[in-house]
């Protein structure tokens, strides 16, 4: 049975994206079979793994709206064991459409359903909205991950997204658990990043992963390459970082 984790953050540019793309590449190489989908409208996990968005004939929005079956979805990437859900632009009208769906905070949840053995983890990168789709990845989802940047007003509507969460397990999803916030494009040149760390640590405790992610040139490039930063340099500090938050994900759900 797969965990199901989204990466949500209403903030953009918080290194969302690259955390969905980079975490799946790193748990597909610590050898957990991995399914990463995207519902973001911008498709940029979809792209960042080198699918080419422009021909596909099914996505997450054709399984959202036309009850398509998720398995024809699925796409095989070049990373063993990484499979991916893509996206469409046209996810920006799905909210609309689903309006008028029975039970529509619970269709990401039975789309999903029907892979849960199939892999290890699940991971749901969410759109930079607190709109119906994101509703429904974390009504799908056993937790959340929350990235956090390192820069200034990186508390900045954390605490709206936490009373989404709050809302989602009184009446959608009581065992929806935060995983844990990740604090990303940390710098260590900077008094600010040690601060916002010091800060996030200081309100959120334990919930705040051991792992930090860095400022990494190699992290920035490797999405233009259609490649995870484990396939386009494994010895970068950015490939690291994700490694070592894969290896402390796995073993806090083994806890």
């Amino acid at each position: 049975m797969s965990t199901i984790i989204s990466l949500a953050n209403q903030k953009g540019g918080v290194g969302k994206t690259t955390s969905s793309i980079n975490l799946a590449a790193a748990l597909a190489a610590e050898g957990k079979r991995v399914l990463l989908v995207d519902a973001d409208p911008q498709a940029n996990s979809s792209s960042g793994l080198g699918i080419d968005i422009k021909d596909l004939k099914h996505t997450i929005y054709e399984c959202l709206i036309e009850n398509i079956d998720p398995q024809s979805a699925i796409i095989h990437t070049e990373v063993a064991n990484l499979d991916v859900i893509p996206s469409h632009i046209n996810l920006v009208g799905a909210e609309i459409e689903m309006l008028d769906k029975d039970n529509r905070e619970n269709l990401m949840k039975s789309i999903l359903s029907s892979l849960r053995n199939v892999y290890d983890y699940i991971l749901i990168d969410c759109s930079p909205s607190l709109g119906l789709i994101t509703i429904n990845a974390l009504t799908a989802s056993d937790s959340v991950i929350i990235p956090v940047q390192c820069e200034f007003f990186a508390l900045e509507g954390i605490a709206k997204l936490l009373n989404t969460i709050k809302i989602i397990k009184s009446n959608l999803n009581p065992a929806l658990r935060i995983e844990g916030f990740l604090l990303t494009m940390y710098d260590a040149r900077l008094r600010l990043s040690a601060q916002v760390h010091d800060e996030v640590r200081r309100h959120f405790g334990d919930l705040v992963f051991n792992t930090v992610i860095a400022r990494n040139v190699r992290l920035s490039e490797a999405p233009s390459h259609g490649l995870s930063v484990i396939q386009y340099d494994r010895n970068s500090k950015g490939a690291k970082n994700y490694i070592n938050l894969a290896k402390e994900l796995i073993r806090r759900n083994k806890a």
